[in-house]
């Protein structure tokens, strides 16, 4: 494979935030191993995490090897970069469950076949058998605690109280760089600028036990448009895994992006060329009504994440939101009608009045509280405005368990966007 331009790649993305000199002549005169570590104290990835993701694809397509590295070691610990407290510790077999079900969301990324493979590199193969003190005696005599005082990870949580364990984690962090540096061949840390102190302790690391070519990178910490923090929901993060967000959520999470975060976006987390990308947003640009970046974003990153048929599937939800298709809603799974109508105003009928048949004047009001009264649910039929799943009624509509999709609900409409969830229970 031909050698590109790593840093330009991050460069024209909008992701190089700081670099170490010489890194960039280093990478374009010959291939080489670069790694990120991704602390596993989660069974999945989320959307917070895809900046580094993105960097080691970026990596290895320019010509590169990428190494992930999961914290097996590193978890136990917890890097107080960014952070204000102490995190929970979690147990060796969490921890083992947790780095599985990261390297099989990896593996959609990256490729782990062919010349430069990707590999998954675990610490705690190397921390396993290192005691203390053989740890203080080889490691820790090479770094002085005033160059490990004057990071910003450790002067920021001074004045709340650092524990050992957090003051330690640069050292330990260091000691994979040098760690890999040795044994795999691995120049090159990359990570989040808020990692740009525990990366370059690893660095000064291996200048001081032996020497070798060391470099760091950095990316920018990846905000939205308005200030807040990217990757998460008003219901939290978004989750790479389905079941913790469901491919539908995470296909809307990226449609609804801003027009200016999903500008930023469509360079950094996506493999799209250049010419196409920028070409792209300048279309959007022109019609940003049409929402044609953000729909291309959502279909890319959809399809990376979960597969084609997901997409397939996410597409058919949003579509029964904004079409009159009265088939759409019968291709819904009961999964995809909790998350397409989550937040839409909500009633249980037991499934025996549902069996004799409910008038829709009556389901509409007394059965449900959708509309307040009888009279309003007529006024409402006799304007023609109601709908039972998508389909216009009259007065004279009968609602009952033929009407019943996936099993358990109705959907009642009132207009193009009054929707109310009927669950059939029992």
């Amino acid at each position: 494979m031909a050698l590109t331009n790593f840093i330009e790649e991050l460069r024209w993305r909008g992701m190089l935030q700081d670099s170490t000199p010489g890194v960039e002549e280093h990478l374009l005169k010959a291939p080489a191993t670069g790694y990120i570590g991704f602390d596993p104290t989660a069974d999945s990835l989320h959307v917070g995490h895809l900046v580094q993701v993105m960097t080691l694809t970026h990596f290895q397509r320019c010509g590169h090897k990428p190494l992930a590295l999961v914290g097996g070691a590193t978890g136990m610990v917890g890097d107080p970069s960014g952070k204000r407290t102490e995190r929970n510790l979690l147990d060796e077999e969490a921890l083992r469950h947790n780095e599985a079900c990261v390297k099989k969301q990896l593996e959609r990324f990256l490729d782990f076949s062919g010349t430069n493979a990707a590999r998954m590199v675990n610490n705690y193969d190397w921390f396993k058998d290192m005691g203390f003190l053989r740890f203080i005696r080889e490691v820790g005599k090479h770094i002085t605690v005033n160059y490990m005082m004057a990071k910003d990870s450790v002067k920021s949580r001074l004045e709340e109280g650092l524990s050992f364990t957090e003051f330690s984690y640069q050292l330990v962090q260091g000691y994979d760089f040098q760690w890999l540096n040795k044994h795999e061949g691995c120049s090159v840390q990359m990570g989040g600028s808020d990692q740009w102190g525990n990366i370059t302790t690893g660095t000064e690391l291996i200048r001081r036990m032996g020497g070798g070519e060391a470099y760091a990178v950095t990316t920018q910490l990846l905000t939205k448009a308005d200030g807040t923090k990217f990757g998460k929901s008003e219901g939290g993060n978004i989750w790479l895994d389905p079941e913790r967000t469901s491919p539908y959520k995470f296909y809307q999470f990226w449609l609804n992006n801003s027009d200016a975060d999903a500008a930023k976006s469509a360079l950094i987390f996506t493999t799209w060329e250049r010419a196409f990308a920028e070409d792209l947003i300048a279309q959007h640009a022109k019609a940003p009504h049409e929402r044609r970046l953000q729909k291309e974003l959502a279909a890319f990153i959809t399809t990376l994440v979960h597969g084609e048929a997901e997409l397939k599937a996410a597409n058919a939800a949003s579509d029964v939101l904004f079409g009159n298709s009265a088939e759409g809603l019968a291709s819904l799974s009961e999964k995809q009608w909790l998350d397409v109508f989550e937040g839409v105003p909500q009633a249980e009928v037991p499934r025996t009045s549902m069996e004799a048949g409910v008038g829709i004047t009556d389901l509409l009001s007394e059965g449900t509280g959708f509309l307040p009264s009888k009279g309003e649910a007529r006024r409402a039929l006799k304007e023609g405005s109601i709908s039972v799943n998508k389909v216009k009624v009259g007065e004279d509509r009968t609602v009952n368990t033929e009407d019943l999709q996936a099993g358990k609900f109705i959907l009642l409409q009132r207009g193009k966007k009054n929707y109310f969830l009927v669950k059939v229970v029992g």
